[in-house]
């Protein structure tokens, strides 16, 4: 079992989150615990205050370090062994695949989450072995990017979700994953690929496994870029890369109207 501890202002947010859908029933299992801790009850005094103006001035209030570092040693969480302090920041690392893999190895995961213009530095220093990032672009808070990254973890623990479709999913093997359709067959004009149609299973499997690679070409292509992959695979990227249509592009069929 995973233990997250969740420092915020807003811990309300994550007792709802893990309430509802596949993490709700992972949560039932047992498979992973939420320890909230509202950092404004460490606040430096009665009005309840957490932030204060940055020195050297400048827009804007930053997180003060006292009811952070209040926080967390009133839990004690210096002490927990397996443990991995993350603070969620545009300056950290970008969150892929291959982290939350590393992730689930963890037993006791520490997420801060800041507000306001940032945070003090000497949280960072002190308290945070790693910062990490969704992307490119500002949120208001950590608790977004938290409960992301709680969601991508869970969801990869043993028993929450069939391992035949953590195996199929986007990134698994450095490649997005293949197209998906469902009934009915023809809707608009638009036809579902005859193959998967066919019931033969290995040749839907080398289809979905084409589709798969066109996809990361036509969307990521830096996955192809930056990993190595096997003959089979490196055998449909040459192809592909030839100019060779991919079945399911011959398959559909648009509307005229």
């Amino acid at each position: 079992m995973i233990n997250f501890y969740i420092l915020s202002l807003f811990p309300e947010f994550f007792e709802h989150f893990v309430q509802f859908s596949i993490i709700g029933r992972a949560k039932e299992k047992q498979a992973f615990q939420v320890v909230n801790t509202n950092i404004r009850d460490y606040a430096v005094n009665k009005h309840g205050q957490v932030d204060d103006l940055p020195y050297g001035g400048g827009p804007g209030m930053v997180m003060r370090p006292e009811p952070v570092f209040d926080a967390f040693f009133a839990n004690k969480l210096e002490q927990l062994e397996n443990k991995r302090v993350i603070f969620f920041s545009p300056k950290g690392k970008k969150i892929d695949h291959n982290y939350i893999i590393d992730l689930t190895k963890i037993e006791n995961i520490v997420l801060i989450c800041g507000h306001y213009e940032g945070i003090d530095q000497r949280v960072i220093d002190e308290l945070v072995d790693e910062e990490v990032s969704l992307g490119d672009f500002v949120l208001t808070g950590g608790e977004i990017p938290a409960m992301a990254l709680m969601d991508a973890v869970i969801r990869q623990l043993e028993g929450v979700i069939t391992q035949d479709s953590l195996e199929e999913e986007s990134f698994s093997h450095n490649l997005l994953e293949y197209r998906h359709y469902t009934r009915p067959a023809e809707y608009r004009g638009l036809k579902v690929p005859e193959i998967l149609l066919s019931g033969h299973h290995k040749n839907i499997e080398e289809f979905r496994l084409e589709d798969a690679v066109s996809e990361t070409l036509k969307k990521r292509p830096d996955l192809i870029e930056n990993n190595k992959f096997n003959e089979n695979i490196a055998k449909i990227i040459r192809k592909i890369t030839k100019g060779e249509k991919h079945e399911s592009d011959r398959s559909i069929r648009k509307s005229t109207h």
